[in-house]
């Protein structure tokens, strides 16, 4: 074990010796599972260090200059930023909107902060059932809302499903015993056929030279089948990609390979193909999936994908934190990347990093710095930014992501304000549409505009994104 983490160790099990939690274990407990979860991350020994030492300034009163002077500055930052995000009180409706105002500014100033923080959350998820009932649902509706949903933003895949499917149950417990059960049927019909279907390919790989791979077996989380489940009229029927067959390998051009020999001996379904290489989802996920007839009664879904894609698939922003050479803010350099020069207090300034800022961090960090506003700012990041994504393009090819629901109206102006402005009609895959019309993903959309155009009032009831609502009512 690196010497930091020991001492670290060492010295939560002796200042939280006298602690309890609710189940009767020590207290300690929630730290070495908080710690394990950060290792499981590959996170570097000053974040597992802090890891170890998230409580101890909040529950036994150790002094942050104690934590300095034992462990340095940075494990010291660290365990300072958990202990404010623990300090938020939850009371009425504003509860949630001062929890994304704190994760948000945690964010912004190191990253490490926010991730320490969702692994504390996730035990304390774990062992909720020890907490009273109010407190469950409570804590449960405040995970599935705020915490599991920047999980998935942050492309940590692992991290959110296990959250959400945690707070599933006490949200939504009559729901989660429906799909539980449905689920375990499924599973229980298909098992044999995903297991001979599994076997098929890889003597098919094999046959065809292809013999470095690694394959498994992905079961949807219950929460996400959930929302499918909903979206398919209660269909379980419907639901192709319950048990996915993942596929990894060294090269994103076997992926495309191994992909065409799939379909050269399984039929796939029309429409079912997705290229997420080409084309990465928003959180950064890339893979390629594609739903084919296993030859065995049943469907199912595979998914191709390099070792590296998997890997940030479930650890998304945290498996690019580089701090091997203890450089100089080792842990915030994907941060610096994509979050603007001016919100990274105390931090080098870069403008050269403030073109690799992804749009949906652009807007957020806009809405913070100009809206008088705050609690509406933090109602537009939640429906905005944490909700259900969709990907349109432009007539070039480009990647537009925006919330579900979205009109060409919230396109226009996610491209530009002057665009929006002048908008006087839209193209949708070719052809003219209404400005309300609902995009779906992969269209494509074309803006026309006049410099005679201006936005309408009326455009509001269409529009989905608060930019769009905010430059709406400013011009008309």
């Amino acid at each position: 074990m690196d010497p930091l983490i020991e001492k670290a160790r060492e010295f939560a099990k002796n200042v939280h010796k006298d602690q309890k939690r609710n189940n009767g274990e020590p207290y300690f407990s929630h730290l070495e599972a908080t710690a394990k979860y950060l290792e499981e991350m590959r996170m570097s020994a000053t974040t597992i260090a802090a890891g170890w030492l998230h409580d101890s300034i909040e529950d036994v009163g150790v002094e942050p200059e104690i934590l300095e002077k034992e462990f340095g500055k940075d494990v010291r930052f660290i365990v300072e930023g958990v202990t404010k995000l623990g300090h938020i009180k939850y009371h009425g409706t504003d509860r949630y909107n001062e929890s994304l105002r704190k994760l948000f500014v945690a964010m912004s100033q190191d990253i490490r902060v926010l991730i320490v923080k969702l692994c504390d959350r996730l035990h304390n998820m774990e062992t909720l059932e020890f907490v009273p009932a109010e407190k469950q649902r409570r804590i449960a509706g405040e995970t599935l809302e705020i915490y599991a949903p920047i999980a998935y933003r942050l492309g940590i895949g692992k991290l959110s499903k296990r959250l959400e499917d945690l707070a599933f149950k006490y949200v939504y417990p009559k729901e989660y015993a429906e799909i539980s059960s449905l689920l375990k049927e499924k599973r229980e019909g298909e098992a044999e056929s995903l297991e001979k279907f599994r076997k098929s390919i890889t003597k098919e790989l094999a046959a065809t030279g292809i013999k470095d791979f690694k394959t498994d077996f992905r079961i949807k989380g219950i929460y996400s089948l959930y929302k499918k489940y909903i979206n398919k009229s209660k269909d379980i029927d419907k639901i192709y990609d319950i048990a996915a067959m993942r596929i990894l390998l060294k090269l994103p051009e076997d992926c495309y390979k191994v992909l065409g020999i799939i379909h050269s001996h399984f039929q796939p379904l029309p429409g079912k193909i997705k290229d997420y290489i080409a084309h990465p989802k928003q959180n950064g996920y890339q893979g390629l999936h594609t739903t084919v007839f296993t030859g065995h009664g049943t469907v199912a879904e595979v998914q191709i994908k390099t070792l590296e894609m998997h890997r940030e698939a479930e650890y998304g922003i945290a498996s690019h934190i580089d701090y091997k050479n203890n450089k100089k803010n080792a842990g915030i350099e994907w941060v610096k990347r994509i979050l603007p020069s001016f919100i990274l207090k105390n931090k080098t300034s870069d403008n050269d990093l403030q073109k690799d800022t992804p749009e949906w961090i652009r807007e957020l960090v806009n809405y913070q710095s100009t809206s008088p506003n705050t609690e509406d700012v933090l109602d537009d990041i939640k429906s905005d930014f944490l909700n259900t994504r969709i990907f349109v393009f432009t007539p070039k090819g480009d990647v537009i992501d925006l919330p579900k629901d979205s009109t060409p109206i919230d396109f226009a102006y996610s491209i530009h304000s002057d665009i929006g402005n002048t908008m006087s009609g839209a193209k949708i895959n070719g052809k003219m549409s209404t400005l309300s019309t609902v995009l779906k993903n992969g269209d494509i959309v074309e803006i026309i505009t006049k410099k005679s155009s201006k936005p309408s009032r009326k455009w509001l009831e269409s529009a989905q994104t608060a930019l769009a609502k905010k430059h709406i009512k400013q011009l008309s």
